[in-house]
């Protein structure tokens, strides 16, 4: 029951949408309704309020972060605390709030990788600034990122539990990212900070 409890409380964490939330509080559009049409933080930036962005990507980030600390203050075993850290990642992409369509979890992924373990999660990061400083493409920043993570798990711990959590939050990444692996081969996606048409 412990372990269901924390799974579902870190689910509904996950679901809560804040690129919805920072649209209200700004007096912004449904950020479903321009650009990409994902309930994220780069789409919020493409609105040209950057507050709103920001607001965004620290309120996915933290309910990442926030999951998995409780989870580990609590007493949780390493396996209850891998699961906590999908449960959430899971609420982010299929978010019972907004009908099961959430968004790419980049910002909640970094959360969770921050809480498991710090240095992972400064290293996937520096990974996904490198990417989008040097190419202006957030999702090809968050792949490559994506494709880093299990890699650096594997070289700080070996194989392990954790490399099997990051290396599903990868996969994850990676597949909600698939129309952006299309249009980047058809050069057609959009640079950060590329605002709204219309």
């Amino acid at each position: 029951m412990e372990t269901l409890f924390a799974l579902v409380a870190a689910y509904l964490l996950g679901s809560v949408p804040f690129a919805m939330v920072a649209s209200k509080l700004f007096g912004l559009a449904d950020p479903r309704s321009y650009g990409s049409g994902n309930p994220g933080a780069t789409n919020v930036l493409r609105s040209g309020n950057k507050k709103a962005a920001l607001f965004t990507l620290i309120g996915d980030a933290a309910k990442g972060a926030v999951a998995v600390i409780v989870a580990q203050k609590t007493g949780l075993s390493d396996l209850q605390v891998g699961l906590v850290a999908l449960a959430v990642f899971a609420g982010h992409l299929f978010p019972v709030f907004l009908k099961f369509k959430g968004g790419k979890g980049v910002a909640t992924a970094a959360g969770v990788l921050l809480a498991l373990d710090p240095l992972l999660g400064l290293a996937v990061l520096a990974t996904w600034l490198f990417v989008a400083f040097a190419s202006r493409y957030s999702s090809l920043a968050a792949i490559a990122a994506a494709a880093a993570a299990p890699l650096f798990s594997v070289l700080m711990h070996g194989a392990g539990g954790q490399v099997v959590v990051v290396g599903l939050l990868a996969l994850a990444l990676i597949g909600k990212h698939w129309q952006n692996i299309q249009r980047l081969l058809a050069g057609q996606e959009s640079k950060i900070g590329a605002k709204k048409k219309g």
